[in-house]
């Protein structure tokens, strides 16, 4: 069977699914934070290896402080009360993206989670967290510069393989990129290892994208072929 390695998620709508409800939008975000529990167990079972989801980009800064604030302390209690589960599950989980100007308690949660589940093995799901792709390049190139002249990195050796290592998290290229909530754009989400990614996009909310949408999603990308630039073989 064909699994994707790598999975990533922008997972979007759920401000919108809850005001068709008549509901608060933190609503929206309570139940995004229930599907994307189910949805990586689903491809822990399912044996996809690395799970990457857009859990808050650099821009929604933008958004009222009112709902920036719930956001941030739904995380911290959803990395605290699903500790035990992501630990029982063996999954490893790892951040991506700037921790300036996340609050200290955010960040304390981040390290505690990451501490804790660094020597799981069965699937990585990496948050993506106050992360943005142009903004995790011109990090990573910061730390080339920095290698290059300290000469720890000889320039022969930086290819487009040896670059991953200087990003946020060092995964692999993703292989399937899935964006919920009708929107049909990257919105600045890993840039660089979407390189060859198949894109699937669908307009059900993120709270309504459970298990069997999400393996409708898997279907479509086994019934791609996949030849990275090369032609078809007879």
């Amino acid at each position: 069977m064909n699994i994707p390695n790598h999975v990533a998620i922008i997972m979007d709508g759920n401000g919108r699914w809850a005001e068709e409800r008549g509901l608060k939008r933190s609503e929206g975000h309570r139940n995004g934070g229930l599907a994307l529990e189910k949805i990586a167990l689903c491809a822990k079972e399912m044996g996809i290896k690395y799970l990457s989801v857009y859990a808050f980009s650099t821009d929604n800064f933008k958004r009222s402080k009112e709902e920036v604030d719930y956001l941030m302390n739904l995380l911290i209690k959803y990395f605290k009360d699903k500790l035990l589960t992501i630990c029982k599950e063996d999954i490893k989980v790892v951040f991506s993206g700037r921790y300036n100007p996340l609050r200290n308690d955010v960040i304390n949660a981040m390290e505690s989670i990451k501490n804790t589940t660094k020597d799981n093995k069965k699937c990585t799901l990496n948050i993506c967290l106050n992360y943005g792709g142009q903004e995790e390049i011109v990090d990573a190139t910061l730390k080339i510069h920095y290698d290059l002249n300290n000469n720890i990195l000889k320039e022969e050796d930086l290819t487009r393989d040896t670059f991953y290592h200087y990003l946020y998290a060092d995964l692999p290229p993703i292989d399937l990129l899935i964006r919920t909530g009708k929107e049909h754009r990257l919105s600045n989400f890993m840039l660089y290892q979407l390189f060859y990614a198949e894109i699937y996009f669908t307009d059900v909310y993120f709270p309504d994208f459970l298990e069997t949408k999400f393996k409708e999603a898997i279907t479509y990308y086994q019934n791609k072929d996949r030849r990275f630039g090369n032609v078809k073989s007879n």
